[in-house]
This record gives structure tokens, sequence and C-alpha cells, in this order.
């Protein structure tokens, strides 16, 4: 997760999902949990720490990533794979004294911290000892070639939506982002996807994060030559600058909204400023499976980014036994973990790029009357 560690989609300014989120979802038929159906059983031990926040203010949160981890291994039938978990405290000393005591004890893999600041202690520890890391932080700027993110980056986001919009006749666009550092990577990989498919950004305007005056500059929009505005903002900035647009005659049903997967949220959803907009983000249905076993084996909902936890320890598991059976140890380097073939998880399907970011297929989804619609579906493969 980012600096604040409370958002999946990598912006520091949103919430995450309330925990109802799930019911506005109009899912047309549950997919499977993807951890591999294959043969775990007599397979040698092996040893993957798990470096969460269990004490502290986040401890909810890193107990639930937590259960999301070990149900992965119960679903996988595993018997020898050791998961270990470390509290980090959610601290940056915590996170060093975990990764710590981890290799200490053996362990060949960690996944896990959570926040871009434990990320960031627990590669000082794990990169010089030869140990990867596979964290679900969305910091982009973290990731190596031996540390990989598991989080949902917004750079893939924004691609997929851009050329959805652009496919569907929308040629001409404003942009709308706030000038801090998740404005200023999503504006600039809008505007060269954009371009890059024929297509214009006719109004550029770009403010101070949280800074009501960018209302007075909407208003400069009215009667602009644009079909489309990306906005990439989450939370209360969403109905403050939707509505901004409505108020000087630029309709949700005459132009397009168009943003990112901070969206993903059923307030928003809500907003009738935000009726029909679109945003790229992991298809809501895929992961109905994996929600309705947390639910019935821990009787509560789990949150939205406890998919990561059970995806990466699925993925742990996967790439031991192909280690094992090919070269006799686990598959826990580089030239596993990046395979361009990729893995299927909760989430649908990902693959780790040589920079140690993640990429994965996403949908299309539509703000209709409340609900979050998928209008068009992830791609099978890469």
């Amino acid at each position: 997760m980012g600096q604040s560690g409370q958002s999946p989609w990598g912006s520091p300014r949103t919430n995450e999902q309330t925990a109802d989120q799930r019911n506005i979802y109009a899912q047309t038929q549950q997919a499977p949990v993807s951890a591999p159906r294959q043969d775990f059983t007599n397979l040698p031990p092996v040893k993957v720490a798990i470096l969460l926040p269990l004490s502290g203010p986040q401890a909810s949160t890193g107990e639930a990533l937590l259960q999301a981890a070990q149900l992965a291994v119960f679903d996988i039938g595993y018997t020898n794979f050791e998961l270990m978990p470390r509290d980090t405290k959610g601290t940056t000393s915590g996170a060093a004294q975990a990764a710590n005591s981890a290799i200490q004890d053996g362990a060949q893999l960690i996944l896990g911290p959570l926040f871009a600041n434990s990320v960031r202690a627990v590669k000082s520890v794990a990169k010089p000892r030869g140990i990867n890391v596979i964290a679900f932080s969305t910091d982009w700027t973290l990731a190596d070639s031996s540390t990989y993110l598991m989080g949902f980056m917004p750079t893939t986001q924004v691609e997929r939506v851009t050329q959805y919009a652009i496919q569907n006749g929308y040629k001409n666009f404003a942009l709308i982002a706030p000038k801090d550092a998740y404005g200023n990577l999503v504006s600039e990989r809008f505007t060269q996807t954009a371009q890059s498919k024929g297509a214009s950004i006719k109004h550029d305007l770009r403010y101070s994060a949280g800074d009501p005056a960018v209302i007075n500059e909407i208003a400069k929009l009215q009667g602009g030559n644009f079909q489309a505005v990306f906005m990439p903002v989450g939370g209360s900035q969403t109905e403050m600058i939707s509505s901004a647009l409505s108020y000087n005659k630029l309709m949700p049903d005459q132009i397009k909204r168009i943003g990112t997967g901070l969206w993903d949220d059923v307030r928003i959803a809500r907003q009738p400023n935000m009726n029909g907009a679109w945003f790229a983000a992991p298809s809501p249905r895929l992961r109905t499976a994996f929600e309705n076993k947390y639910m019935n084996t821990y009787g509560a909902k789990p949150p939205r980014i406890a998919t990561l936890a059970y995806d990466a320890t699925a993925l742990a598991a996967t790439l031991a036994k192909n280690g094992f059976e090919t070269t006799g140890q686990p598959a826990f380097n580089a030239h596993a973990i990046t395979s361009p073939n990729g893995f299927a998880g909760t989430d649908g399907i990902f693959r780790f790029k040589p920079n140690g970011l993640v990429e994965r297929s996403l949908a299309v989804l539509e703000l209709r009357n409340g609900r979050i619609i998928e209008i068009d579906p992830a791609r099978n493969g890469f």
C-alpha cells in the first residue's frame, strides 16, 4: 500500500472500500477461487514468511490478511508448506525486526509487508541476503528486481480504460488531476496512451490536491470541445469535481467521466453526477468465491485487499512446487517469479515484470444507478 496504508488503489487520499461494497456489484456468475488445482502432497518442506501489522492501529487489517493467507494454504493442501507470520507492528523498525527474525528462522521467501515504509525497511534487510520479497504495497517506487509489488497499480488501469474509451468513439478529452505523485503519474500515462491512439487532450487542468479553487477552473471548461474527462480522483474530490462539471452544464450523459480504481467505491457509485462513468479494475465477480469462502470460514467479510495475501500465498506454493519438480528446490528466483505466462488469482490473471511491478488483466466497469457493472471483461491471457 501507499504511505497512508489505506487504499488498495495506490492513492493516499481515499479510504479502503466500505465493508458492504460487494453488495452493489452486478454479478452474472461466480468464478472459482483460482488456487492451483494440482497435487501438492508429498512435497519437501518450504518456509515462507508473511510480514503483517498484527499489533498496533492496523492490527485488524493485518489479521484479516493473515487469515486469507492461511485459507490459501488450506485450499492448496500443501502439507509441508510452513507459513511464518511475523508482526511488523505497523512500523519501520518493527518491519526490519520481523524480516530479520523470519530470515534467521529459515524463510526462503517473504510475503508482505503492507505499508510503503515497512517495505522499504524489509528491502534493506532481505536484499543483501538474497531473499526475494512479494509485498502488498502500491508504492511503485519500491519495486525492483528483488521486490515485487502485488498491489493494484494505477498505470495499467489508466491504459485499459483510456483504450476502451477511444475504441468506443471518444477522441477528445479533458484532464482534471491533482498535482501530486499519484496525479502526476496517471496524468502522464493517460496523455501518452491517448496520444498514441490518435486522441487529443483539449484541456489539461491541474490543481493542488484538495484545493476547492479547482471549481472555478472547471467553470472555464463550459462549452469546451471535448467528449470525455479523465479525472483520477477519489473520495470527496470525486463528488466535488463531478458536481462542478454538471453545474457548468457538462452533464454525465454528455461528458463521459473516466477514471481509475479509486472509483471502486460504493459512495462514488451512488453519486448521480458519476452515473455512466467508466474505470478499469479487476472483475468483481472473480473474487466472489473467495469472499464467500472467507465469510463462511471466519464469519466476517474480508477487506478488499485480502485477495492480495491469498494470491501471494497460492503463488508461493505454486513456485515451490514447480521448483521442486524441476530443480529440487523452491523456484523463488527472479526468473520464476517473472514468468511471462503469468499466474491465475482471485482478481484475475497477473504477472510480474522484471522491474518488480505487477501487470494485471483488468475489466472495464461502469457506475450505473448506484451499482458497479462489468461492461468489458478482462482478457484470459497475456
